[in-house]
């Protein structure tokens, strides 16, 4: 018997992407920006859907995506375009689900000053 690991449904209650670097062109690894760590330990693809959810309106998504079988996936929410782009400097959750169980980890760099802060959490399994 494989062990099932991770959850089918997964929440990031706090989420930002700030609207600015310190460096004016950071390079991509440097810019500011929020990030949802996947990992998909199962068999078969992991068909994804991400939903937003904001303060003053209505939710946006979804936005898809599909993990492969055994693989992982950064996925940064600053890539984000369809249905619409993450905006900046605005406070959001997520929800994401999955076909198959994931686990999710939250990962943000604020690089608006020069010493540059990483957070990472790991998401709410539901």
């Amino acid at each position: 018997m494989v062990e099932e690991l991770g959850r089918r449904t997964w929440i990031i209650a706090e989420g930002y992407i700030p609207g600015e670097s310190y460096d004016a062109n950071p390079t991509r690894a440097m810019a500011s920006h929020e990030t949802a760590c996947i990992l998909n330990a199962t068999d078969q693809p992991a068909a994804i859907e991400i939903t937003l959810y904001f303060s003053d309106r209505e939710p946006v998504g979804p936005y898809r995506l599909t993990v492969g079988a055994r693989r992982t996936h950064h996925l940064r929410f600053n890539d984000l375009d369809d249905p619409a782009p993450v905006p900046r400097d605005t406070d959001f959750s997520s929800v994401i689900r999955s076909s198959v169980p994931i686990v999710v980890q939250h990962t943000r760099l604020d690089s608006r000053q020069p010493p540059h802060a990483l957070l990472t959490t790991i998401a709410w399994p539901a």
